[in-house]
């Protein structure tokens, strides 16, 4: 008698990312509730109340896009080949700063659109407006890590009231939309949060049960200048504050040395790699092969769409390999078996989520991708993880689904309308160039 199940994909290969790396070649996943029922072999007797014939494609775990500011999607574009003091104080800035929270929606709605078509099934964001980012997430159907940016910068008066939001934020949303969203304080970084600030963070974070993100080490004119003033480096100086664990994440981290690569391993902080929008601003290369080997949990970010342009996932894994390889002058460094898992299983370790995403495993939410291998620079079909890591692009996604739910299914989305989205956003672009 055949077992009936939600979803059932059956006939593709499967990279599972399980902790064997198990792979195979004509498998088969049932999901039931969001879960994951079975994975393996194809040929067992389920039945799905909806059956994906996953012949000729690959199936893999959903993208973790690991650190990203995702409503700037309505600034893409108008910051282009300058340095990065300049990119924000003379552009960036003054443009958010005529932001509303309806436009915050829009450019979110755009962004989870481009994560959907690009093979993305949950990212790790900092803003403003978070409550209309984690609306548009609710409405997208995909699943989120959420934090209100917190600048203190300017007086004690403004880091209260920045803090005062974020934990409203934090609140209010962790467990949002079926907890497909969960919630993090964000301070902002080393150079706009004073330490006695970021003591009163992790205090509240502590408080609340939720973790923290923020940026760390991203400019080297910031670095060091954090360093003169508090006479060590920020990493050494958040050791001693008690703010290092494994609940928090650091995006960038370029301009870190060998002893605060070890402190950051020693607490098990979370590290999120942005090497394509770390290039574009000539910031550096951040030297993951170092921070993997001594253990931390490194997983990749597209950073916002203003300092990268795309939220394509694919094609910031081929880059961050290919950077690690020039960077150590090592052809070996970053093999396409750990970049994969950067973008999966590793991203949900930096993320405190490796317990319910990040690979095919019985039990674990179904947050899964298909990617369609008829195709002439996947051709001929080699090795799985070097034809996904090194070839694929996120138009290769044919199929998405995250908590059992499908997203896209044929390049065709199945909760958002995509013109009208597209539309809207451009509205939304013009008029706020225009005040």
């Amino acid at each position: 008698m055949l077992e009936r199940v939600d979803l059932l994909i059956r006939g593709c290969q499967i990279l599972t990312m399980d902790p064997r790396d198990r792979t195979f070649r004509q498998g088969l996943v049932a999901v039931s509730n969001g879960r994951i029922l079975y994975v393996g072999s194809d040929g067992v007797n389920y039945a799905g109340t909806i059956e994906i014939d996953g012949r000729g494609k690959l199936l893999m775990p959903g993208l973790i896009n690991a650190h990203t500011h995702i409503a700037m999607t309505l600034l893409r574009g108008i910051a282009e080949d300058i340095p990065l003091d300049e990119w924000l104080e003379k552009v960036i800035w003054p443009r958010e700063a005529k932001l509303k929270p309806e436009d915050v929606y829009a450019g979110t709605l755009l962004g989870c659109v481009e994560l959907i078509k690009t093979g993305t099934t949950c990212f790790n964001d900092m803003y403003f407006f978070m409550d209309q980012v984690a609306e548009a997430v609710a409405r997208s159907g995909l699943r989120a890590v959420l934090a209100e940016g917190m600048i203190e910068q300017g007086g004690l008066g403004r880091g209260r009231e920045a803090l005062r939001r974020g934990e409203s934020f934090a609140k209010s949303f962790d467990g949002f939309a079926g907890c497909r969203v969960r919630t993090r304080l964000g301070p902002h970084s080393e150079y706009s949060c004073s330490p006695e600030f970021l003591r009163a963070v992790k205090e509240k974070a502590d408080s609340l049960g939720v973790g923290i993100h923020m940026h760390l080490a991203e400019s080297k004119s910031h670095a060091d200048s954090v360093a003169r003033k508090l006479g060590k480096s920020a990493t050494k100086q958040l050791e001693e504050i008690s703010f290092l664990d494994e609940k928090l994440i650091v995006a960038h981290s370029i301009h870190i040395d060998h002893e605060e690569i070890k402190i950051l391993a020693d607490h098990r902080v979370g590290v999120a790699h942005c090497p394509v929008s770390n290039m574009k601003v000539a910031l550096g290369t951040a030297r993951v092969v170092e921070m993997v080997n001594k253990g931390v949990p490194v997983g990749i970010g597209t950073d916002g769409p203003a300092s990268n342009n795309h939220l394509d996932m694919l094609k910031d894994v081929k880059i961050a390999g290919l950077a690690q390889k020039s960077l150590y002058n090592d052809a070996t460094a970053l093999p396409a078996k750990r970049l994969l898992r950067m973008v999966t299983i590793d991203g949900a370790k930096a993320l405190g989520l490796e317990k319910m995403i990040g690979s095919i495993e019985l039990g674990k939410r179904a947050d899964l991708i298909l990617i369609d291998l008829n195709k002439p620079h996947l051709t001929p079909p080699t090795d799985p993880w070097t034809t996904i890591a090194h070839a694929a692009m996120g138009s290769d996604v044919d199929t998405v689904i995250v908590d059992g739910r499908v997203l896209m299914q044929s390049r065709r989305l199945t909760e958002l309308n995509e013109q009208e989205v597209i539309l809207r956003a451009t509205e939304v672009a013009q008029e706020l160039a225009s005040r």
